[in-house]
């Protein structure tokens, strides 16, 4: 069979000691200068395997043709990507997930068994009813591939299949590499003409995205200084799925940027985009799938796009007050998380709404500036406001309210005054003996018990009377 014949050339290609040879001699600089790859055993393919993994780090250029090659060939196939099969292979077929075999007719459907591991990977972080668990080590490996293909969309079988049509429509000349592709393809997400199969593909990434950040490659690569240079991998008491996740990332480095620290220009960009992309698609959260289910099937089934359910929920929030607490919860911490207070641009339907707004009342202030919703809120009962804008910003406005650190200005111009009076914490801590409620509570009280306790606190309180809302 000359399927058959063909994987096991692939096979012997990875693990033959033969290639391992050339890899030895192309790239003997690199081995000795990746510690990981340079004590990994010999004859088994692990050595190649290991500088696939690395290949970002190569510098010589043979090497870097060579493991190029070998790149494409082991992504081909699931069960080529060493370790792969014993690590998963249980899962495979508890999940349904297709063949084990080496004889499997359509070389590219292996790509599906992979997007059908990371479906359940998906699935059972939203704890989706009846889900089968499965195994750490095979979740790891779920997650590494994921990573490994993150600057290629070739290398992600699946997507690339699924989504070939779509990126000729939409990304044709978006570049190969650096994620670039993945990046274009999200962005045109919810086009009309965007294929459901390549949506859905496109979601999947993005969901593991959510759960481990190093899955875009951009983002990884643009904040590693900046997650080194804060602290916010460090903390080795904390499991690694915690510290791996996008929102950590996301709360961590905008801690920072509101403590008034620099966070390179790049690392900021990749964040606004992904701030975006979780206001735009509620699903990318799996507390939200989670903890609202019931409230989206009762009274926001539908809307999914462009931030629409995500304010449906908050509109049920604000007007009924019926939302459960743990929905409640985790749309606040979402909000948190996005910080569309800070930009509100993140807030694609608010956005779109108040466009019109913002071009005729607010036209003297920056884009994305932070005075913009302040701006909105001064004209929300004038004539120039519209409908539409008012809803969308009151839904949000009603969350931000709840939290006076998602007030960028008051948070900017208060938060030595509530460490001092209020006894609060970092931007990204909560306490419960001061909820972020009685913190704009505490801050209100103090500015008026005594002229020369108030004056510093005051004049910011009275600028933002919508935070009383």
């Amino acid at each position: 069979n000359i399927h058959i014949l063909l994987w096991n050339y692939k096979l012997n290609l990875t693990t033959d000691p033969k290639f391992e040879s050339v890899a030895v001699e192309v790239c003997k600089t690199t081995i000795n200068g990746l510690k990981e790859c340079a004590g990994v055993d010999r004859g088994k393919g692990y050595l190649v395997s290991c500088l696939v993994e690395h290949r970002t780090n190569i510098s010589e250029y043979q090497c870097s043709q060579y493991i190029t090659k070998m790149t494409s060939i082991v992504f081909s196939d699931y069960r080529l990507i060493c370790g792969f099969m014993d690590q998963c292979k249980d899962d495979i077929n508890k999940l349904h997930c297709g063949s084990v075999n080496t004889g499997e007719k359509d070389i590219h459907s292996q790509g599906e068994v992979i997007a059908c591991l990371e479906k359940g990977l998906v699935s059972e972080a939203e704890e989706q009813p009846g889900q089968y668990t499965i195994k750490e080590d095979c979740k790891k490996a779920i997650m590494r591939v994921a990573e490994l293909s993150s600057d290629d969309f070739h290398l992600d079988r699946h997507l690339y299949f699924a989504c070939r049509e779509d990126r000729e429509r939409f990304c044709e000349n978006t570049p190969a590499g650096e994620g670039k592709v993945y990046k274009c393809l999200f962005n045109h997400k919810f086009e009309e003409s965007m294929s459901d199969k390549c949506k859905d593909a496109l979601s999947t990434r993005q969901k593991l995205i959510a759960q481990d950040y190093k899955v875009s490659y951009s983002l990884a690569k643009a904040c590693k200084p900046d997650l080194r240079k804060y602290r916010c991998n460090m903390d080795t008491s904390m499991p690694r799925a915690r510290e791996a996740k996008l929102s950590y990332l996301l709360l961590c480095l905008e801690a920072a940027v509101h403590r008034g620290q620099t966070v390179s220009g790049e690392c900021q960009g990749e964040m606004l985009d992904y701030r975006r992309m979780l206001m735009e698609d509620y699903s990318l959260s799996p507390e939200i799938v989670l903890h609202c289910r019931g409230e989206i099937d009762t009274h926001c089934s539908g809307l999914h796009h462009k931030g629409r359910t995500l304010h449906c929920l908050m509109r049920v929030s604000r007007d009924k007050g019926i939302l459960e607490g743990h929905c409640q919860k985790a749309l606040q911490t979402l909000i948190q998380e996005t910080d569309p207070g800070a930009d509100y641009r993140i807030d694609r339907a608010l956005n779109e709404a108040c466009e019109s707004v913002i071009q005729t009342a607010c036209k003297h202030i920056r884009n994305g500036d932070p005075m913009i919703l302040s701006c909105l809120m001064e004209h929300l009962y004038t004539d120039k406001m519209v409908e539409d804008c008012e809803h969308r910003l009151l839904e949000l406005q009603y969350f931000i309210s709840r939290d006076w650190k998602l007030d960028p200005i008051l948070y900017k111009k208060c938060q030595n005054d509530a460490a001092r009076i209020c006894h609060t914490h970092g931007w990204n801590e909560t306490s419960e003996f001061m909820p972020p409620g009685a913190v704009f509570s505490c801050l209100y009280r103090h500015a008026y018990r005594t002229e020369m306790q108030g004056r510093r606190v005051r004049l910011t309180l009275t600028k933002h009377p919508h935070l009383t809302l």
